[in-house]
């Protein structure tokens, strides 16, 4: 039997067990309860930590401290890609991170986060309140007893930082790049050697040798990482997270311990951190890159033809996984979504701001 499998029915199993509890029980626990969040990001990560630190404070306040979350950064409990088994497992309660780290777990995951050649934060933020991902989302996670929530969105990210320029899709053979979820799977099938490893160990790995090149975030984090004291060379424009959201999630028995109140809380809490995140990357962009530039960065773009090798190789990451019957709704329902909305997206945001930045300099 597969782990998935197992889980599935590990997790129906577990949710009868749970019913038999409930009736035996107070049908919510009471009294203040501490909860412990563990997140992907190292303390201090620019937007990312604060995304995780705002739901954990945001939960603290708005239940007036019957739920008091306690944040520990990577490392600090469990280290960065040992969060979703901690949860899982109940060894914590809460974690914060970008969902598509759990690739390995199931492949849908990276739509909660974010697909290469995907959708923009408007587009996910679209599919996902109004268009069913929401409940896809929570299909997928009562799989492994968790209980999520879009907490947090970077926007679009950079292409990356390389030692040497790319100017062609060759280029990309043999390079030792860093890049999480599908879009690193998609740089594999362009020959590239792909690393995931977390973000506070980008720097190291990238200033060692170990990296030839990597993504993180955009121009604001990517600064406060000090990637341009390794490298000048740096792509604002990438092709793997158009619109990265970031996720909350909680143990499933947990969730359901809680309050109604305490329950619309979180959810309020996750959407209204997505919201802040967004714009705080948004916000901080320009003038960060504005500042790398003046000291020395220079900044490019991928030619059309690495363009083209990314959609085909998004296209064959996204062929191989269409066996899996759960991977394929989310896909359909991604892009039936996608599809709708960047068509009137484009015809109205995309007209105005164009014509906008016309005529108004």
């Amino acid at each position: 039997m597969d782990r998935r499998s197992f889980l599935t029915k590990a997790a129906v199993g577990g949710a009868t067990a749970a019913a038999a509890t409930t009736l035996a029980a107070p049908l919510y626990a009471r009294g203040k309860r501490t909860l412990t969040m563990v997140t992907t990001w190292g303390r201090g990560l620019a937007g990312v930590h604060d995304a995780a630190q705002r739901v954990a404070d945001s939960i603290t306040a708005m239940t007036d401290g019957q739920l008091t979350v306690d944040l520990k950064a990577a490392g600090e409990l469990v280290g960065a890609f040992e969060v979703f088994d901690a949860v899982a497992s109940g060894q914590a309660d809460i974690y914060h991170g970008a969902d598509y780290y759990w690739v390995g777990q199931h492949p849908g995951y990276a739509f909660f986060t974010a697909v290469p050649m995907g959708m923009t934060a408007q587009e996910l933020a679209n599919w996902y309140y109004q268009d069913g991902g929401m409940a896809l989302h929570d299909e997928l996670n009562a799989i492994f007893g968790l209980k999520g929530f879009l907490g947090g969105n970077t926007g679009a990210q950079g292409g990356g930082w390389f030692r040497k320029e790319i100017t062609s899709a060759a280029d990309f053979n043999g390079l030792k790049f860093r890049m999480p979820g599908l879009g690193g799977k998609a740089l594999g099938k362009m020959g590239a050697s792909v690393q995931n490893i977390p973000g506070s160990e980008i720097y190291q790995a990238l200033s060692s040798g170990a990296l030839d090149g990597t993504e993180w975030i955009g121009a604001w984090a990517d600064e406060k990482m000090g990637f341009q004291e390794i490298t000048k060379i740096y792509y604002t424009a990438g092709f793997h997270e158009p619109g990265a959201g970031l996720s909350v999630t909680f143990n499933r028995a947990l969730f359901e311990s809680f309050t109604p109140a305490q329950q619309k809380v979180c959810e309020i809490a996750a959407a209204e951190c997505h919201q802040w995140n967004l714009s705080q990357f948004l916000a901080n962009n320009g003038a960060a890159l504005a500042r790398l530039q003046a000291a020395g960065v220079k900044v490019n773009a991928f030619p059309d033809d690495v363009w083209d090798a990314f959609a085909k190789a998004t296209n064959e990451v996204h062929a191989e996984n269409m066996g899996d019957e759960l991977y394929k709704k989310i896909y359909d329902s991604a892009m039936a979504s996608m599809k709708s909305s960047s068509a009137w997206l484009q015809l109205t945001d995309g007209a105005y701001v164009a014509q906008r930045n016309r005529t108004m300099g």
